[in-house]
């Protein structure tokens, strides 16, 4: 499939964006602007890029895990909405009360970040068994992380996935570690998508560190369950560029291993080619680099000026009617 000089150009600003925002979150967490836990998404920006955009937006459905800054700016949301959520203001997402793990949108169909470790799985077979239910023409993405596929309800959720012809499309962010443990040594397949064979389910491996692998990739599988309603496992290969959360120093990593990724890092992969390919020049890459910094200070600015939420709103939307 033929990706045209404008897919290339959005494809590279979104990422672009997405790194920036996340060097901005991670200066304010240092700050001590906001605190609790924080997962940055820098190195993978490839793989949400890529797959977000092989989908229908605000029609198809997404759920992931808590690295979930980015997708929503990807599926459309403002970053400083993004943002503000982060430093719980009412002018969040959540109106301040989900946080860094809990990001959410409704009209984007974005159906959160989710703090327990392969608890969206269940969710997204839900929301799968709803669109198959309804006949509807959609399907869920879930991102889950690698170390999440040792976890019950994975397993579970993928059995009735498969058993009730579900058009869900499990995404595992193959990024090598679940925390700070290697995936190696926790899971003896060399590849994480084996474990869809014992639910005699499609499967899939992508590049989830070249963003135009992933998103044709991405597109293949997408509409062949959105055709067929049948359940996929897709292993993204990835790698995070920055500790599992920022109370994370790293030290199971050598700096020779992370340094080696950094040359592959997916936005150069991505730069390389739009120069080599005449589809961009140096002069284009720093105006992008100009409007990213400029949208993250945009974002930081309405986030630090909304107003905090009131605490008359302390039960809004928790307790039922």
């Amino acid at each position: 499939m033929k990706i045209t000089k404008q897919q290339c150009i959005e494809f590279y600003k979104d990422m672009l964006l997405c790194r920036r925002f996340e060097e901005k979150v991670s200066q304010l967490y240092v700050q001590q602007r906001f605190g609790g836990f924080c997962h940055l998404y820098i190195g993978q920006e490839a793989l949400g890029t890529g797959c977000l955009n092989a989908i229908r937006k605000g029609k198809d459905y997404v759920i992931s895990g808590y690295r979930d800054h980015t997708q929503p700016i990807t599926l459309g949301m403002d970053p400083g909405v993004v943002l503000a959520e982060l430093l719980a203001k009412s002018t969040g997402c959540a109106q301040g009360k989900g946080g860094s793990m809990h990001m959410f949108s409704k009209s984007l169909r974005y159906l959160g970040g989710h703090g327990i470790v392969g608890g969206q799985v269940p969710l997204a077979a839900g929301v799968g068994w709803k669109i198959a239910y309804e006949k509807e023409d959609l399907v869920i993405l879930c991102f889950i992380g690698d170390a999440a596929i040792n976890q019950g309800q994975f397993h579970e959720a993928l059995n009735m996935c498969a058993i009730w012809k579900l058009p869900v499309i499990v995404i595992i962010e193959n990024n090598l570690y679940g925390m700070g443990t290697a995936i190696s040594r926790t899971c003896t397949l060399s590849s994480l998508a084996d474990r869809a064979k014992g639910y005699n389910m499609r499967q899939a491996v992508i590049d989830g560190r070249n963003v135009l692998n992933t998103y044709t990739q991405m597109l293949e599988i997408v509409e062949e369950t959105r055709k067929t309603c049948q359940p996929i496992l897709v292993e993204a290969q990835t790698y995070r560029l920055r500790g599992h959360s920022m109370s994370d120093p790293g030290h199971y990593r050598s700096k020779e291993e992370v340094e080696n990724e950094r040359n592959n890092d997916c936005l150069k992969i991505l730069e390389n080619h739009m120069i080599s390919q005449k589809i961009a020049q140096s002069e284009d890459i720093e105006s992008w680099e100009d409007w990213a910094i400029s949208e993250v200070e945009k974002a930081v600015e309405f986030a630090s000026t909304s107003p905090e939420p009131e605490l008359s709103d302390l039960y809004s939307n928790v307790l039922a009617p």
